[in-house]
């Protein structure tokens, strides 16, 4: 259900002739969106054929990981997330997508955390980072 609204957004998008001009606010806002009310972008890697995002809510103190495709978006292709906490095991969401991974979530109070993702055509980790 989740990955249908993204992909009806893309299309609408697509068709109005937006997609090109609004293609980076619009899967920023679509993280966000993703994983959830008070949720904003802190990061973002821009990869071949997706985008990893970090999100943050000062609400929740959690840190949520998203990877949206930029590439085969509507076929099912291998797409993840991945999420660390320094002294805990990583949190993964890799399996076959048509439009997005996750939302991946984990509380990192006054800690730092790894976080990537990507899809078949290229994969990305940080170092830890976005320590607090």
């Amino acid at each position: 259900m989740k990955r249908i609204a993204v992909l009806s957004l893309t299309a609408a998008a697509a068709t109005t002739g937006l997609g090109a001009l609004a293609a980076a606010p619009a899967s920023a806002a679509s993280a966000s969106a993703i994983c959830g009310s008070g949720y904003s972008v802190v990061d973002s890697k821009a990869l071949n054929g997706s985008t990893v995002y970090l999100a943050y809510s000062s609400g929740s103190g959690k840190n949520c990981v998203v990877t949206i495709k930029t590439k085969d978006v509507g076929s099912s292709t291998r797409t993840g997330t991945y999420l660390q906490v320094q002294g805990a095991n990583a949190i993964t969401d890799i399996d076959n997508y048509t439009t997005y991974a996750g939302p991946t979530y984990a509380s990192a109070a006054g800690k730092c955390v790894i976080w990537g993702g990507g899809t078949n055509y290229q994969y990305w980790y940080s170092g830890w980072s976005h320590c607090g």
